[in-house]
């Protein structure tokens, strides 16, 4: 069992600036390369990269580079990461234990021996000069979107040399609920909620509270047709199919709690 690590007070400061800082620097996907940038400097390493996989679909629907390099033959890396995926314990630990709030390193799971033999190490982190990772895992912030598998995951790469420290592995437990509001107010801003009208507003209160459509209707001196036809028009509006998502999508807060 780990002992535990915390941050030093200066750290904490540094920390406290970094998340509460305002960027302008709004990408069409994922964190500002501002912030990311910053952690570089918070937890040393030769690489940061913040993706969106879905471990279902064997896919990414995002990737983020900081430095940014141009990796020769990266569709052949792709294909190989997933062909190893489920091999890879430290890759699969989110899907393998549903855990998306431990930081873990390769460490964690494997000696440097055991490592280096490993297909994923030998086929695709080493072309890319990768030795040590550190890996932390965020669920979807667009709830309304999310399926099986797919989560947001932010990785700090070292070549050969050091390991990431625990003090490393403290900083990061200590900003991932700033990160993951973060991202979640980054998807806000590319995604503004659509307005609803007040009677849409007032029905989808009651669905949030576990009403049924034969309650709502009876509360709004409605017919369950016409509560129907109000929720159709709200998973319109919203661009959802669901209760749960259109609640999600609509009160984001309240979805949180």
């Amino acid at each position: 069992m780990r002992a535990p690590v915390t941050a030093s007070e200066p750290d904490l400061r540094t920390l406290a600036g970094i998340v509460s800082e305002d960027r302008p620097d709004l990408p069409a996907y994922g964190l500002p390369e501002s912030l990311l940038t910053d952690l570089i400097g918070q937890i040393r390493c030769d690489e940061v990269c913040f993706v969106g996989m879905d471990s279902g679909q064997r896919a990414q629907w995002f990737g983020q580079e900081v430095p940014f390099t141009d990796t020769p033959a990266w569709e052949d890396l792709e294909r190989v990461h997933w062909e190893q995926y489920w091999d890879c314990q430290p890759c699969s630990y989110p899907d393998r234990t549903g855990d998306l709030r431990s930081i873990v390193k390769i460490a964690d799971f494997y000696s440097a021996r055991q490592w280096h033999s490993t297909g994923m190490y030998y086929d695709y982190y080493r072309p890319q000069g990768h030795d040590h990772e550190l890996q932390l895992c965020l669920p979807e912030a667009s709830p309304w979107t999310t399926g099986p598998g797919r989560t947001v995951r932010l990785f700090f790469f070292r070549g050969p040399g050091p390991d990431f420290s625990e003090r490393d592995r403290a900083v990061l437990t200590l900003l991932r609920p700033h990160l993951e509001q973060a991202y979640l107010d980054a998807e806000r801003r590319r995604h503004p909620v659509p307005r609803l009208t007040p009677r849409q507003t007032d029905l989808l209160h009651l669905v949030a509270a576990g009403h049924t459509n034969a309650q709502i209707a009876r509360r709004l001196g409605l017919s369950e047709g016409t509560v129907r036809t109000h929720l159709e028009n709200i998973y319109e509006r919203l661009q959802v199919s669901s209760r749960t998502a259109a609640v999600t999508r609509a009160f984001p807060d309240l979805a949180a709690i």
